[in-house]
């Protein structure tokens, strides 16, 4: 007994250790999977022709590289994972060790020919060499992409923008006839995938991830379409502390240099800095919005009328120093007439002490030489002379005195002038600021209510 017992122990124990064993090799030349077989890679791969390709499509948002307004581009990293049915492949895993799905070049079987409709540029990232089948024909391929696609972005809100972008996937020559298109993840399922794998976003927020089907037709064929529509909103506080504070702060600025004096021409100079200033921003702008746009950005609008606030201050600030300098102009040419007038009056009054001395001497000269009977006509000729020359001086201070008050009523009408230059230049400068200030308020209220909404 106890040899019987040896004996089939040693039987039962060989019988266990000659268990079979397999490689995935085998699979593959159980299904005569070879390069040189065209069978598996020329045509769609269904027994009836009439049996339409059943294409399962999932496409998961790794990375947001880029989004350029300027060229309206949207540049996403994508995962996309097929899935189809062969039906000439099948094997039974018990027969090859529980082996129940195998991995196999890509060459080596025939693949959808699905294409992005907003693709604009070929594919360079690394490719996945392989594909897995499993035993049931099911054949699952996954490829990661650089999708750069053309979006069309409305950058009215532009840099509270939100932008809504789609990767439309289709069949290049198979119809609905032929390839059936099935998103593998619902809208909710696809967001929570991409959120949970998404490693950069750049200046973007990713929100949802949308996915559509429909058909549409083209010479009496329908054909089938999946569309991902990705929707993100910017981050504006790169734009916002680079762009928008800086304009503000140039604003306030010019709201600053209505308190520097008006005679000086510190202000003038200091206006044409800032607006400058704006017109160098202006350019950055222009770098970086598209050149077309159906509505006009609220920020190039946030530019423009600051820019002709600072436009009309600075002729303002044109005007009133073109006043003041009337006003300073006016005074000069009065300053001048009155030295004029006091050296001709200077003049007149020592023209006219010479002719008295003159008169004088001449009266002593003859009342010397003449004889004494003479003295009593001689006396009364030189009483009429004098009379005479004092009725001229009295004229004379009396054309003076004329002359001088015209030259005062001519003082008091240039001072009038001026002083109303100067006082129609202090009003329209406090009307001007009173405007300015008004019209920079309700604007900035309806910009960023815009914004807002």
């Amino acid at each position: 007994m106890m040899r019987l017992a040896f004996l089939l122990l040693i039987i039962f124990t060989d019988g266990s250790s000659s268990d079979k064993v397999c490689s995935y090799q085998d699979v593959v030349d159980y299904l005569n999977l070879t390069a040189d077989n065209s069978v598996f890679k020329m045509t769609r791969p269904v027994l009836d022709y009439k049996h339409p390709t059943v294409v399962q499509l999932d496409i998961i948002l790794y990375a947001i590289l880029a989004v350029i307004e300027k060229t309206q581009t949207f540049i996403p990293f994508v995962w996309v994972i097929m899935e189809w049915s062969n039906e000439r492949i099948s094997w039974d895993p018990d027969q090859f060790c529980g082996i129940t799905q195998v991995s196999v070049p890509k060459e080596m079987l025939w693949k959808p020919d699905l294409f992005i409709y907003e693709m604009i540029q070929k594919d360079d990232s690394p490719q996945n060499p392989y594909m897995y089948v499993t035993y049931d024909g099911t054949v699952t391929s996954e490829e990661q992409m650089k999708v750069v696609s053309t979006c069309k972005m409305d950058v009215h809100k532009f840099p509270f923008d939100t932008q809504r972008c789609s990767i439309s996937v289709g069949s290049a020559i198979h119809c609905i006839e032929e390839i059936r298109l099935l998103p593998s993840s619902n809208s909710s399922r696809a967001t929570k995938f991409s959120r949970d794998v998404m490693k950069t976003q750049g200046e973007w927020d990713f929100l949802h991830l949308t996915v559509t089907r429909y058909n549409f037709t083209l010479d009496d064929r329908v054909w089938e379409t999946l569309a991902y529509n990705f929707t993100m909103k910017r981050r504006p506080l790169l734009h916002v502390t680079n762009f928008m504070l800086p304009i503000l702060f140039f604003l306030i600025l010019d709201l600053a240099s209505f308190f520097i004096a008006d005679h000086r021409g510190e202000k003038l100079g200091f206006k044409v800095t800032v607006l400058l200033a704006i017109s160098v921003l202006l350019l950055i702008l222009n770098d970086i919005l598209p050149s077309m746009s159906n509505k006009t950005p609220l920020i190039a609008t946030y530019c423009i009328v600051i820019f002709a606030l600072m436009l009309l201050s600075l002729l303002e600030t044109i005007l009133v120093t073109y006043l003041m300098e009337k006003d300073s102009a006016s005074q000069e040419k009065l300053r001048l007439r009155d030295d004029r007038d006091d050296k001709q009056e200077t003049v007149k009054i020592e023209n006219t002490e010479e002719k008295r001395q003159t008169c004088c001497s001449c009266i002593c000269k003859a009342s010397d030489d003449e004889k004494q009977d003479e003295l009593l006509p001689v006396a009364q000729e030189v009483n009429n002379s004098i009379q005479s020359l004092e009725s001229n001086a009295l004229l004379l201070i009396l054309e003076e005195l004329k002359e001088l008050q015209n030259t005062l009523n001519l003082l008091l009408g240039c001072r009038q002038e001026g002083g109303k230059s100067g006082h129609w230049a202090a009003r329209i400068n406090r009307a001007f600021f009173i405007f300015y200030v008004t019209t920079v308020s309700l604007f900035l209220s309806l910009i960023f209510t815009a914004w807002n909404t």
